[in-house]
């Protein structure tokens, strides 16, 4: 018997690394216990999303690791454009859970998107170890030919969405692929240098610990991490969208602010929107941004219109 095991073994072994980046390797349908569901029938805005919507944890292959992630998708049988989810956070801090990701994913299938979302390496349940924007944007690159091999999606309309740390994230992706059609960055991490001065336990906590040999490459780690030294590495033909919070004290605004005086400089096609008095997660304006955000994807992903010229014109 426990030759068979062995055998079994290497032969889950080989399989897997016989798969190639992005192969979807198992798919299991969310299921909220009782508690949940009962939370999500009370908020009828939410309970619109469910109705709408279909939920599935599923692990994926990134360079040899099996990453756990996130899949939510329309009810209705169709061909949707996708976005994907950056998340923010690191290590289980600020993960995707199934009662999350059944309100943030959900929401955006709900306005006619496959929707793919990542965990990461290193997180709960997926191998590997995390760098905070090193490697680990692989694993936000490999949802690409994941979502390639998707029946219902249709891949020539791709968004990318980042909050936080996700925004940190996003704009290293946009230095890989012009996969993507418009991006979106809420309260984005742009300028590591200036978080970890507002927030030193950032360096002590996180970057410190999960960046590789932060110890001895600490000012090379930071910029390569910080979007506003490298924004005229981001994909030319992918506008973005900024927004953050006035009040926010996770990530400073100035990153945003910082961040769109470098685009306009370079003539790379942004909004930006700035929310007054709200926090890092937009809270206080969480209509409007779901509004904004809708509008700018189903324009440019869904409608697929081209950005208007940035050149200086008009009477």
């Amino acid at each position: 018997m426990k030759t068979l095991i062995f055998l079994f073994g290497l032969l889950f072994s080989s399989t897997i690394g016989l798969a190639q980046n992005g192969s979807l390797l198992k798919t299991n349908r969310v299921i909220l216990p009782d508690s949940l569901q009962n939370r999500i029938k009370n908020d009828s805005l939410l309970k619109s999303y469910q109705e709408r919507t279909e939920l599935y944890n599923i692990r994926y292959l990134s360079d040899g690791l099996i990453i756990r992630g996130y899949l939510a998708k329309p009810k209705e049988k169709g061909t949707y454009p996708v976005i994907v989810y950056n998340r923010g956070g690191n290590r289980d801090f600020g993960e995707l859970t199934d009662f999350r990701a059944s309100v943030l994913l959900n929401k955006l299938a709900s306005w006619g998107y496959v929707v793919l979302a990542s965990n990461y390496r290193g997180s709960t349940n997926s191998e590997g170890r995390e760098e905070f924007g090193g490697a680990d944007v692989n694993d936000i690159l490999n949802l690409i030919p994941l979502a390639e091999k998707l029946e219902e999606a249709d891949t020539e309309r791709m968004g990318i969405y980042g909050h936080s740390r996700g925004g940190m994230m996003t704009y290293l992706t946009l230095t890989k692929t012009c996969k993507f059609k418009a991006a979106v960055i809420g309260a984005g991490l742009a300028n590591a240098y200036r978080n970890i001065e507002m927030r030193p336990e950032m360096e002590e906590y996180v970057f410190s610990q999960l960046v590789p040999k932060y110890k001895d490459k600490k000012d090379e780690s930071l910029r390569a991490r910080s979007a506003v030294y490298f924004s005229e590495k981001l994909c030319k033909t992918t506008p973005l969208m900024l927004l953050h919070g006035t009040a926010d004290w996770r990530v400073s605004p100035l990153d945003a602010l910082q961040m769109a005086d470098s685009l306009y400089a370079k003539k790379h096609p942004f909004r930006l929107h700035l929310y007054e008095g709200t926090d890092h997660g937009l809270n206080e304006f969480r209509q409007e941004v779901n509004e904004d955000i809708k509008e700018f994807f189903e324009k440019y992903v869904k409608n697929n219109q081209p950005w208007p010229s940035l050149e200086p014109h008009g009477r």
